[in-house]
């Protein structure tokens, strides 16, 4: 096999590009599966996250095997980011989906490192720098004008701001989940807490589908299974694996670099396959959106890839 006599930096860079595809595709299983049957988005998580769940916690205890056992603050964190990451995140984000075109909802959620940082700024004393306002007007500008192309042909102008409300809401909650990775990454190991926190998830998705939908919302179209399944290999387990790989090969700099193709895959594929509409105005959007993402973490210190998408849910 060719990939076996590549270079750490060559194989580095193509498990970047495959986790910013895999991660790009997340929304359009989404749009996909919603096209399929009517199903609701707690249901489409719950299948995405059981499907996932068997292969996070072999992963886990795998890596785990030798380590100490979790303390109860361990554990604490474990649940906190749990709920607020995998659980809270993409519930927000799979509800936004069914108002929005897959490539808005990428932009916005695409914006939660600005975010991360007004939390710094708001809640840990840390200071704003000029770059770093340079980077949220470009940022939202951005947003601002891909919004404006998709309240332009939407039939449904308040279904628009519902759905960008609630991606919004998941890429503010993904950035609460980011903001609190670094301690439980250094105590655990990136690929270790992954794998944890998917599995903590997880229950917290099934609980809140016990509790809002009867047991036969399970029984779905054979489509609906396939898009589930795929989101959770191709779109979550795989992705997180890959960019983690990625950035010790390469660097968490260069693959946040190369993970900027995300959106632009995203928009892509939502014209390929879901038949969305590309225009100058939402491309001009994303150029924005990517270049103040790009000014945000050019001087950032290098952090593991955590994510559900390393990118948000």
């Amino acid at each position: 096999m060719p990939w076996k006599h590549w270079s750490t930096e060559r194989m580095g860079v193509a498990l970047a590009v495959l986790a910013a595809f895999g991660f790009s595709f997340k929304a359009i299983f989404v749009k996909l599966a919603y096209a399929a049957a009517p199903v609701e988005a707690i249901t489409l998580l719950t299948l995405r996250m059981s499907f996932s769940l068997p292969i996070v916690l072999g992963v886990g205890l795998w890596i785990g095997r030798d380590a100490p056992p979790l303390a109860r603050s361990d554990w604490g964190i474990l649940v906190m980011l749990g709920l607020l990451g995998y659980y809270g995140s993409s519930i927000l984000d799979f509800v936004g989906l069914q108002y929005i075109s897959a490539a808005l909802e990428r932009l916005i959620l695409f914006v939660y490192p600005t975010l991360t940082v007004l939390i710094g700024v708001l809640f840990m004393g840390k200071r704003l720098e000029r770059r770093q306002v340079a980077a949220l007007v470009l940022s939202y500008a951005g947003i601002g004008l891909a919004f404006a192309h998709d309240l332009k042909i939407a039939g449904d102008t308040r279904a628009v701001w519902l759905g960008a409300a609630f991606v919004f809401g998941s890429a503010l909650t993904y950035a609460l989940y980011s903001a609190g990775t670094e301690v439980a990454v250094r105590r655990l190991g990136a690929i270790r807490f992954a794998a944890l926190g998917i599995a903590v998830s997880t229950v917290a998705t099934q609980l809140h589908f016990v509790a809002s939908q009867p047991l036969t919302a399970l029984v779905q179209p054979l489509p609906v299974y396939l898009y589930g399944a795929g989101m959770a290999l191709f779109s979550t387990v795989l992705p997180v694996f890959w960019q983690s790989v990625a950035i010790r090969r390469i660097g968490a700099a260069r693959a946040v670099l190369i993970g900027t193709l995300g959106p632009v895959l995203t928009i892509f594929f939502g014209w390929l396959l879901l038949d969305e509409s590309i225009s100058l105005q939402q491309m001009a959007g994303a150029a924005l959106v990517l270049g103040g993402v790009l000014m945000m973490t050019r001087r950032a210190s290098p952090r593991p890839a955590v994510g559900f998408d390393g990118k948000p849910a």
